[in-house]
């Protein structure tokens, strides 16, 4: 397996994990810690973090909201002025999780080439 194949699954199962222990910016911590662990080039990056978290996200917030027949989550859609629209809201926060991973994915890689220059 490649690097990029390697990271979308450490990250997918670390944010799994530390979902289950730490609030919603446990995702963030799971792609900041691949993102330093396992190295990545150019927008791969801020990508194989972002589809993972999207991808647990997306299947977790479906999952969720249909257990209820997405009642409450057309509720909260209308108060975002999605239209009561439950997909949409479903999307929109998988989103949100993914650029917050994504970016933490970038951080990682930062602070990994930080500490490189300066040993």
């Amino acid at each position: 397996m490649n690097t990029k194949t390697i990271n979308f699954i450490v990250t997918l199962v670390l944010a799994i994990g530390l979902s289950f222990f730490l609030p919603w910016w446990g995702i963030m911590a799971a792609a900041l810690i691949t993102g330093f662990v396992i190295p990545l080039k150019k927008i791969s990056v801020f990508m194989i973090p972002f589809l993972a978290v999207f991808l647990y996200w997306f299947v977790y917030s479906y999952w969720l909201s249909s257990e209820n027949d997405f009642i409450l989550a057309k509720k909260i859609a209308t108060l975002f002025s999605l239209n009561a629209n439950a997909y949409l809201l479903v999307f929109v926060t998988a989103l949100i999780g993914g650029i917050a991973a994504g970016i933490s994915g970038v951080f990682g890689r930062q602070i990994k080439q930080i500490l490189a220059k300066q040993a």
